[in-house]
Order: structure tokens, then C-alpha cells, then sequence
């Protein structure tokens, strides 16, 4: 006898948690982000799947049902409509700086100068309202005329000024930008919420790992992605390391107070950290032991010491880092690696965070399907062994071949079984 949704629901529910928690469950988890790959199989254009969000969900639900994994999401919060109200400057969609078929893309940029760092570690909360916003923003550039609003402390003689910097055309034309944002972002956390609701109503569970809670930066990647660049950053560690560390320090403190509170909010467990700069080349290990990593794990303790669980996604390769992740606390992590070499990530770390994607893009785009199935076996056997394992594509999914993908899964449930 088939399931019925809420036994699938259950099962697959307990299936993940068992892979992350580092037990071995009936079989290994596998776990689908289609992202840009559901136009694909909608036969739609990028854009329209990023502007029609009801369309995203009813593609998203039929094309889940038919490959049934364990867990499947599709373009989550990730969508244009924000970057479009407020004229983003660091960032390009499908119809909004790119073609309508291609995937989003991030503008890096000094956006944060050189001259900015007294100002950043003085005041984030000012610096980045009347200076970094106004930079990265076409519409919120009004906020550079707000007036600094510490001063907001000594009480009610300072309430003139502000009232006073209110009525310019446009600091008020910024503030109304914001007001319209938050009317967006309400109405798109309760439509992500129903759609959770309608996908458990089908047997899949949300709210598990990626997109489940919060979201992070390594303290350096926050300097280095949005702020300083990588050009700006990797100078700054030889020409400025001092205020750079300082720097990292209120960023630590920045990021768990927000994803704590995001999680508060959310009422989920999963912090989603992508580490953009940790990868083998981009810095030497001395630089790392000193720029990256032990700023990278405590944030990680912070989260955990307020009861989440980091799922750090591993960009890149690993291989002559993994030793550090023996640092972590045991059980507490999750990790998506990219390009490690997995049989040297089972062996290190394994018993330590549990280990989901590894598995190669490039063959779920244009195979061929015995390489698929002998490179899913080969996954099975090495990271499967012992449990702790969620199958899943290391990085997006956008240009899969549907036909492959089917071959994928399929072989997964046949060589995952425990």
C-alpha cells in the first residue's frame, strides 16, 4: 500500500533529521533545490518564474511530486522584486540588468572605501544608513541627509531635527521606498508560509537546513562581499590588518544577533551560511588561521550556544582545511561541500557535522547516465557509509537535465539503502 502524505511526511521528516543529527537512517535523504531549473521544466523564461511566484509554487509542487525526494524547494526568498524597488546597485536578474534566462548574478564592488573603516567600527548601525545604503541603493540615496540618530538619546530636543530632515522630497521619497519593501516582505513571509503548508500537505517537509531559520556570513565574507570586495579585502590584510580584524569582530556580533533573531522569528533551528573566501587558494593558512577561521568558528559557537545549528555550505574546495572543522562542536554543524575531495572529507570530519551535496553539476547537465549512476553509487558508498549523509547537487541546479536528474535520484534510493 502507497503512504499517505502525512506518513510521507513523517518518514522524510525523520529521514533528514536522523542524516543530520549523525545516525543512519532507513536509507540515505536526498534533497532537491530545482531553483531556475523549474523554468526549465515549466518551459518558462527565468524572469517569469522570478515574477510570478504562484506559477514558481504550482511548478515547484508538480515537479516534486513527480521526482519525490525527501526535500525540495525552489527559488525560496530569492527573488527579484526588493532589488527592483529600491534600484540595487550590487546585484543583477533575469529582465533586470540580464537576459530573461539567465540566473542572478552579484555586482561585487568597494562599496564600503578604504577611508570608511573608523567610521564602520565608530557606528555599523550609522555607517551603514547614511553612507552604505545610499551607495548600493538608487532609491534609498535620500538617506544620506538623515540626521545621525544616536543623538536620539539626549530626548525630546533633538525629535525638531529629525522632524526637520523628514520633510525633505527625498529623504521622505527613501523612507517611502522602505515602507513599501516592508509591505512586500509581510505579504511574502505569509505566502511562504502557506506554501510550506501546502507542500507538508503533500509529504515534504520545509523549514529543514537551507533557508530553515537564518541566515550568516563567515565575519570575513560580511567585509568582503557586500563591503569591502575581494580586491579591497585582500589589501586590507596586509595594509590594514588590525582595523580589519576589528571589523570582523562587530561583524561576528552583527551576524548572530540577527540570525538569532531571525530564528526567533521564524521559529526555525537552521542558520544558512554560505563561506564565500574560506576555499583552498584563496588565502594562505597563516592568513586564514588569522583572518578567517577563528572568527568563522565563533560565530559558529555563538549560534549554538543559542541553541541553532549552522549549516555552512563549504564553497569551493576544503581539502587542506578540513582538519579545522574537527574544531567544531561535534553534532552541532551541518555541511554542504562543493568540491572537497570526499573520500578525505569522510575520514576527517564525518564524525563531527553531518555531509550533504559533493555530487557533480556537470554530470546532471549532460551526463552521460551510466556516469551518473556509477558516481552515485561511488557518493553511496563513501559519504553514505554509517549514516550522516544527505544526497544533494554541490551548487545549483539551474541547467540540470531533467532525464539525468530522474537517473540521479533513482539511484540513490537504489544504492542508499542501510
Amino acid at each position: 500500500m502507497s503512504e499517505t502524505p502525512e506518513e510521507l511526511l513523517l518518514a522524510r521528516r525523520k529521514r533528514l533529521m536522523d542524516a543530520y543529527e549523525l545516525r543512519k537512517p532507513d536509507r540515505i535523504p536526498i534533497r532537491l533545490n530545482f531553483g531556475y531549473m523549474l523554468a526549465k521544466l515549466g518551459g518558462i523564461s527565468h524572469r517569469e518564474l522570478d515574477n510570478n511566484p504562484q506559477v514558481a509554487q504550482e511548478l515547484l509542487e508538480k515537479w516534486a511530486c513527480y521526482f519525490a525526494p525527501d526535500m525540495a524547494s525552489g527559488l525560496g526568498p530569492f527573488v527579484s522584486a526588493i532589488s527592483v524597488m529600491l534600484g540595487d546597485r550590487q546585484t543583477r536578474w533575469p529582465g533586470y540588468g540580464l537576459p530573461d534566462d539567465k540566473p542572478m548574478q552579484y555586482l561585487e564592488g568597494e562599496y564600503m572605501k578604504a577611508e570608511d573603516y573608523d567610521d564602520f567600527l565608530d557606528d555599523p548601525t550609522n555607517f551603514t544608513l547614511r553612507t552604505l545604503l545610499p551607495r548600493t541603493y538608487e532609491k534609498l540615496e535620500g538617506l544620506a541627509k538623515l540626521p545621525r540618530l544616536s543623538m536620539l538619546v539626549t530626548g525630546y530636543p533633538t525629535f525638531g531635527a529629525l522632524a526637520m530632515a523628514l520633510k525633505q522630497p527625498d529623504l521622505a521619497a527613501s523612507l517611502q521606498a522602505l515602507t513599501g519593501v516592508v509591505k512586500f516582505q509581510s505579504e511574502r513571509i505569509l505566502q511562504m508560509r502557506k506554501d510550506a503548508e501546502r507542500m507538508a500537505a503533500l509529504g515534504f517537509p520545509s523549514g529543514i537546513a537551507y533557508g530553515g531559520g537564518g541566515f550568516g556570513l563567515a565575519p570575513f565574507d560580511f567585509m568582503s562581499d557586500t563591503l569591502r570586495g575581494m580586491r579591497g579585502i585582500f589589501l586590507d590584510m596586509h595594509r590594514r590588518p588590525e582595523k580589519l580584524l576589528a571589523a570582523e569582530e562587530k561583524a561576528r556580533r552583527i551576524c548572530a544577533e540577527a540570525a538569532i533573531e531571525s530564528c526567533r522569528q521564524t521559529g526555525g533551528k537552521f542558520v544558512f551560511m554560505p563561506l564565500h573566501r574560506g576555499s583552498d587558494g584563496f588565502m594562505s593558512i597563516p592568513q586564514f588561521e588569522k583572518f578567517y577561521w577563528p572568527q568563522l568558528k565563533g560565530l559558529v559557537n555563538d549560534l549554538v550556544d543559542a541553541g541553532l545549528i549552522p549549516a555552512l555550505f563549504y564553497e569551493g574546495v576544503w581539502n587542506q582545511r578540513l582538519h579545522y572543522l574537527r574544531e567544531l562542536p561535534k553534532g552541532k554543524t551541518t555541511g554542504h561541500f562543493q568540491s572537497t575531495d570526499i573520500s578525505k572529507l569522510k575520514e576527517i570530519a564525518s564524525d563531527v557535522l553531518s555531509i550533504s551535496g559533493c555530487f557533480p553539476v556537470s554530470l546532471l547537465q549532460v551526463g552521460p547516465a551510466e556516469k551518473v549512476r556509477e558516481q552515485t553509487k561511488r557518493h553511496c558508498e563513501i559519504l553514505g557509509r554509517n549514516g550522516g549523509f544527505i544526497m544533494a547537487a554541490n551548487s545549483s541546479m539551474d541547467e540540470c537535465d531533467p532525464g539525468l536528474v530522474k537517473v540521479w535520484v533513482d539511484a540513490t534510493r537504489e544504492y542508499g539503502i542501510y
